[in-house]
């Protein structure tokens, strides 16, 4: 007769979409917990929860509201939680008060000391001091230092930009540009775009930068993937080579459209890849505050490159990670 089943051999699960709205998800596991941020609009908010399947009932927390006037006021976009050197860092993009257009975007930092980020002092650090102005920032340690990547507004394109960094709110050099719009599912919308660069460590050294491309509005908004071989110059445009197609598309057969805008996050300490991206629920559904969240795990071929999921159709029951 077999014995119970045990904790092992049980997987958790949960149905996707996480929240019935969310755009430009982001998740960091850290301490046992997973913190979830998103889109707001006019605010910083997080969530925490050990179980992401139960993220609906996690209070969401405001821990930043801005000024009525400055370069940082409105639009509100992209946050990330990040932990470096035993601090917590939130970058999120936003325009200047009364210049809600793209020449007045940019990257800005905010920094909190305490051990709990829903609480304790979040001191404004600034923007990050880009030469173009720009959108979706994101930090990552690898090769021994901090970086900085962020899509940056040349001309009519939006490029994918890298620096090094001094400091979490300081740049160490001038960004230079890694990947460019030059692709055909890159172009769809209307716009020639990359955008939420998201940097996946690889199991053999490899660096990789999944990144978003063509307008958000369009059914065709998707994901790309750039790598980076081991020990190669991260500041050399050359050496990051990109995949010729999508990682992460439009699946109709599931009704899921526009995915993208994501982020990686590790799970059974940090054994384990996940993706959190949003996506549509039907087509033609645009680029509104109705884009949900979906979580599903990543797998690693042999040879080191990630294998993206499938996405999964809403309602849908999925692995969940567990910290």
């Amino acid at each position: 007769m077999p014995g119970p089943l045990t904790a092992q051999k049980i997987r958790a699960t949960l149905i996707n979409p996480l929240l019935p709205s969310g755009p430009d998800p982001f998740i960091l596991a850290e301490g046992g917990w997973f913190y979830f941020t998103a889109t707001r609009g006019d605010r910083l908010t997080l969530r925490r929860t050990r179980d992401l399947a139960r993220l609906p009932e996690a209070e969401e927390v405001v821990i930043w509201r801005p000024a009525t006037a400055g370069d940082h006021s409105i639009s509100i976009w992209a946050p990330e939680l990040h932990r470096f050197g035993g601090r917590w860092y939130l970058y999120y993009t936003a325009a200047a008060a009364g210049q809600d257009d793209d020449a007045h975007r940019g990257v800005f930092v905010l920094e909190n000391a305490g051990r709990d980020p829903l609480k304790g002092q979040w001191t404004d650090r600034g923007r990050v001091p880009t030469v173009l102005p720009g959108i979706d920032g994101t930090a990552f340690e690898a090769r021994g230092r901090l970086w900085f990547a962020y899509s940056a507004y040349d001309g009519p394109d939006s490029v994918l930009m890298l620096a090094p960094m001094l400091n979490p709110w300081t740049l160490a050099a001038p960004a230079v540009t890694i990947a460019r719009p030059d692709l055909a599912w890159e172009r769809q919308g209307g716009r020639q775009i990359l955008e939420g660069p998201a940097f996946l460590p690889g199991p053999n050294g490899d660096l990789f930068l999944a990144y978003s491309a063509s307008a958000c509005w369009s059914d065709d908004y998707a994901l790309g993937l750039l790598r980076l071989r081991p020990r190669a110059d991260p500041m050399v445009s050359t050496n990051w080579t990109k995949a010729p197609r999508p990682v992460l598309a439009k699946a109709p057969t599931q009704n899921v459209y526009a995915p993208g805008h994501n982020a990686f996050f590790t799970a059974r300490k940090g054994k384990e890849s996940w993706i959190v991206y949003h996506a549509n629920q039907g087509a033609g559904a645009g680029c509104k505050a109705t884009r949900s969240p979906r979580v599903q795990r990543m797998r690693w071929a042999r040879e080191g490159t990630p294998i993206f999921p499938v996405p999964a159709r809403a309602g849908q029951r999925v692995d969940a990670p567990v910290p």
